[in-house]
């Protein structure tokens, strides 16, 4: 099973930025595409957006659309997130997961998960 890994949350202030990091210990077929999500607390897990490694392809959830960028690093079997103009309800516990499927915004269609890193955006 494809490990991921998880790094860059941490603190920053309304407006500031920050970029996660999500490392897979391989690329296989299970990790058709990737995805981030996010769990702020008492709320459902939400798609943020994802990639297909093999076009580009990318996704972003309408909150965050203009803020957060998704980009990948093939030779590193990384993806990062990218994300600037922060706002306190961007909070949450964020996690990376693959798919063998097409790119879905569907938690479900994910069966490789990250153990998360949390992103607190103070006002």
């Amino acid at each position: 099973q494809v490990q991921l890994v998880e790094s860059g949350g941490g603190l920053v202030q309304a407006g500031g930025f920050l970029r996660l990091s999500c490392a897979a210990s391989a690329r296989t077929s299970s990790t058709y595409t990737m995805a981030w999500f996010r769990q702020a607390p008492g709320k459902e897990r939400e798609f943020v957006g994802g990639v297909t490694w093999s076009d580009g392809d990318t996704r972003y959830a309408d909150a965050v659309k203009g803020r957060f960028t998704i980009s990948t690093d093939n030779a590193r079997n990384t993806v990062y997130l990218q994300m600037s103009s922060l706002k306190p309800e961007d909070t949450a516990v964020y996690y990376c997961a693959t798919s063998a499927l097409r790119l879905s915004t569907v938690r479900g269609m994910y069966r490789n998960w990250g153990q998360g890193t949390q992103v607190t955006v103070s006002s």
